[in-house]
């Protein structure tokens, strides 16, 4: 178009997200030019709140842990599962894995423009609510068309794009990448609640997760400022028997569910109950010639082990690196450096998270008389520790929970 305005950079990222921002700074630390475009406006809403203490090296990679810091969130030292009155709690401090010990619960939209901010600080211009139309690549280099609020358009050539833009998959989008994931579709509906009636026993500092009935389970997380994050997440269809508006329905679930009924019973909502619904989405790839996939992008699993962020910002980092290293002039093996070691995050979760779904973990997260260094173990993957091949129940994710489960029954059985 005759007298669009043109730039050039480096490196373009799209999303603003933690797996934008991470590698955004990564790559500019570096000393390479980088822009961010973002196509939504910050600060805004998303799940995602309890993070894994694995996500906390790409933070100080990134550079944005004293940031993170200074804005007072909440600490998170384990996450604790409850099923009929038996407990399973996890200290991170208890795990097999040599890493972080803890890490924070936040509300996503302050950590998120957190983030942002400091990238803007670092020097990265980042331009809200602009979107990505069109995308050409010639080899490694790219001419993407981007168009802003007031419908002003204009072209960026980059050396290289990383795409971090979460559920708003453009690449994937862009060129027809994208592919159903094998998980089953669900549904979550949630709120934030202004929670007078918290225990400070053994709240705020973890998050609590409630089997609620057979595949429909709760998250509670509490946050510093006294607000508490609550979700049910199960199949649509659990959900078609409550009516009515949707802070109605949202009552209905928290009274049926003992253990909340009465610490949320008339609780003050913050907004009206949302819903989130068919999330797990994946693509053939995750790079090209040009361009890398990050984060959610690649592929986006469940809420239950909060493996969100901490995949996000894993992939990002590692993305990152391989992108400075290309920009050098070296010849990257995109699918032996980040598509195994992403895949190997990704499918050592969705193991878990299948599990949590058939009931495998209910037999052994509430088992009498835990085995204290399978714990260990386990607590490392919940951790985010998923690339540590030494844990058994890493390497071996595909095999290890089911076998144990059928020890613990048949000892049981006995």
């Amino acid at each position: 178009m005759k007298g669009m305005k043109k730039e050039k950079v480096d490196v373009l990222v799209i999303g603003a997200g933690p797996s934008g921002t991470v590698a955004a700074s990564i790559v500019h630390k570096a000393g390479y030019s980088v822009k961010i475009v973002e196509k939504l406006k910050f600060p805004r809403f998303v799940i995602g709140e309890s993070l894994l203490p694995r996500c906390m090296e790409a933070l100080e990679e990134a550079g944005f842990l004293d940031a993170v810091k200074a804005k007072g969130f909440q600490e998170k030292f384990g996450a604790k599962f409850v099923k009929n009155g038996k407990i399973c709690d996890y200290s991170f401090a208890d795990q097999f894995t040599n890493g972080w010990s803890w890490t924070w619960q936040v509300p996503r939209a302050d950590f998120d423009k957190t983030l942002a901010d400091t990238c803007e600080q670092y020097g990265i211009p980042v331009s809200y609510e602009t979107t990505v139309t069109d995308i050409k690549f010639n080899g490694s280099d790219s001419v993407t068309t981007i168009e802003d609020i007031n419908g002003n358009k204009s072209e960026i050539e980059a050396r290289f794009i990383i795409d971090g833009s979460g559920y708003g998959r453009v690449i994937p989008k862009l060129f027809n990448m994208e592919k159903p994931s094998n998980l089953d579709p669900r549904k979550a509906v949630f709120a934030h609640t202004v929670d007078i009636k918290r225990s400070m026993a053994d709240e705020p500092n973890r998050i609590t997760i409630v089997v609620h009935k057979p595949g429909v389970w709760v998250w509670v997380i509490p946050f510093s400022t006294g607000i508490t994050s609550v979700g049910f997440v199960g199949h649509p269809e659990f959900f078609e028997k409550y009516t009515g508006t949707p802070e109605e329905q949202f009552r209905t679930l928290v009274a049926d569910e003992p253990y909340l009924a009465e610490r949320l019973k008339d609780v003050e909502l913050i907004f009206e109950p949302r819903t989130l619904q068919s999330w797990s989405a994946t693509t053939d790839r995750f790079y090209g010639e040009g361009f890398v996939l990050t984060g959610n992008v690649t592929e986006f699993l469940d809420p239950i082990f909060s493996s969100g962020v901490t995949l996000a910002t894993v992939s990002s980092q590692t993305a990152a690196k391989l992108v400075i290293r290309k920009l050098k002039g070296e010849n990257i093996d995109w699918e032996k450096e980040y598509m195994e070691p992403t895949m190997q995050g990704v499918n050592a979760f969705r193991s878990y998270v299948m599990a949590w779904y058939e009931g495998t973990l209910d037999t052994i997260f509430f088992a009498d008389n835990q085995d204290p260094e399978i714990k260990r173990k386990i607590c490392s993957v919940l951790a985010g520790y998923v690339w540590d091949l030494g844990n058994a129940y890493v390497r071996d994710h595909k095999t290890a929970l089911q076998k144990l489960a059928r020890i613990i029954t048949l000892r049981d059985s006995l």
